[in-house]
């Protein structure tokens, strides 16, 4: 259990000290995926 407790916990602190980098990398792939499906709606 103390195990589980401390993965999560270097879990969050990995994911506090990356959000804005995992935020970059998502909106990125957002524009893609939009880009793709607009691109295919007008040909």
């Amino acid at each position: 259990m103390i195990q589980g407790a401390s993965g999560f916990r270097g879990l969050s602190l990995l994911f506090n000290l990356n959000w804005d980098r995992i935020l970059y990398v998502a909106t990125v792939l957002v524009a893609l995926f939009a880009g793709a499906f607009f691109g295919s709606l007008l040909l």
